[in-house]
């Protein structure tokens, strides 16, 4: 019994010298839920992206996940699932165990857009997603071939030749735009459906298009090298990256629509894991390295709290909603 006895007080001043020791660690290592009894992080946290690897999304993705990685103090690892413009990835992600060890990377387009093109047991919302911080926003811009002989909206509009235009996929905010710019301007044309901006961008400088909506940060080089001419942009004001084209508001329609991103996790996290993840966020939206890092890929720092990305958001989703129906537009491809 003395032996057993021993062995106990050993343990127990182990154990009790242990938590001296995370204690003196302080914020990273400690700075845990109080709620759950359990320290945060508790091993690496997790992004998913609900796109291919390679694009703007796993860009972001990965610039937030080292500068997060830096201030948590454990790994930060990305994994990719595309399908469904997110879809199935952010409901993976909402079903997981709201304790911050998993969130998920969101295009503004999935809860705003792709609603409007698939069934209601398809679409995602925000209702089961505590969302974090916004990050950035990537605009969109027309451009044309340079064998269309197109420098002006007014040039699309008055040409008696067929318009073959390109789309970048079901649901995406370039289709959007798109459509409710030529509704809106009445230019007819014969759609040429891509499953992303790179294919559509690569038929409009060989002419297999005559133009086609694509993101800023994908169509810049080449509007740069002269391979493809820009018409206008889509962004409520002339992006700093493209200043001397106007905007589609200035040439009098009504088509602000830009992607937006943001972080977030399973709904119902702890009140001081949530403050944990957010500030974490805010010291990479604060960082050299993740300023640098929108600057070269083309992104307009969005740094809104996750209460205003989720009034944004529902907001634009309703905007959108009236657009598509106004004007008789079908997104899903039928």
């Amino acid at each position: 019994m003395k032996a057993s006895s021993t062995r106990r007080t050993l343990i127990t001043t182990t154990a009790a010298a242990g938590v001296l020791a995370l204690s003196a660690c302080g914020g990273n290592v400690a700075g845990g839920s109080a709620e759950s009894g359990e320290a945060f992080p508790s091993g690496p946290v997790t992004i998913t992206v609900g796109q291919d690897a390679g694009g703007s999304t796993d860009r972001i993705a990965r610039a937030v996940a080292e500068g997060m990685a830096e201030d948590l103090g454990v790994a930060v690892p990305v994994v990719n699932k595309a399908g469904a413009n997110g879809a199935l990835a952010t409901k993976e992600v909402a079903a997981m165990e709201a304790d911050g060890q998993n969130l998920i990377l969101l295009n503004a387009s999935l809860i705003t857009i792709t609603p409007l093109a698939v069934g209601e047991d398809e679409a995602v919302n925000l209702d089961n997603l505590d969302v974090i911080a916004g990050l950035s926003q990537d605009d969109y811009v027309l451009v044309a071939s340079p064998e269309s002989g197109f420098e002006t909206l007014a040039d699309i509009q008055e040409s008696t030749e067929e318009l073959n235009f390109g789309t970048t996929g079901v649901g995406t905010g370039s289709q959007l735009a798109q459509a409710v710019l030529f509704a809106q301007a009445e230019i007819d044309g014969t759609a040429v459906p891509f499953d992303s901006g790179s294919p559509a961008l690569t038929a409009v400088m060989g002419d297999q298009v005559d133009v086609a909506t694509i993101q800023l940060g994908e169509a810049l080089p080449q509007i740069e090298a002269g391979t493809v001419t820009p018409i206008v942009t889509f962004a409520e004001e002339r992006p700093e990256f493209l200043p001397d084209t106007p905007t589609a508001i200035e040439e009098g329609y009504e088509v602000p629509v830009s992607q937006y991103r943001a972080l977030a996790a399973p709904k119902g996290l702890p009140e001081d894991v949530k403050e944990r993840l957010i500030e974490s966020v805010q010291s990479v939206r604060d960082s050299e390295t993740y300023q640098e890092f929108n600057q070269q890929n083309i992104l307009t720092p969005w740094e809104v709290t996750g209460e205003e990305v989720v009034e944004e958001w529902n907001a634009l989703a309703e905007q959108y909603k009236a657009l598509v129906e106004e004007y008789d537009i079908s997104l899903s491809g039928e």
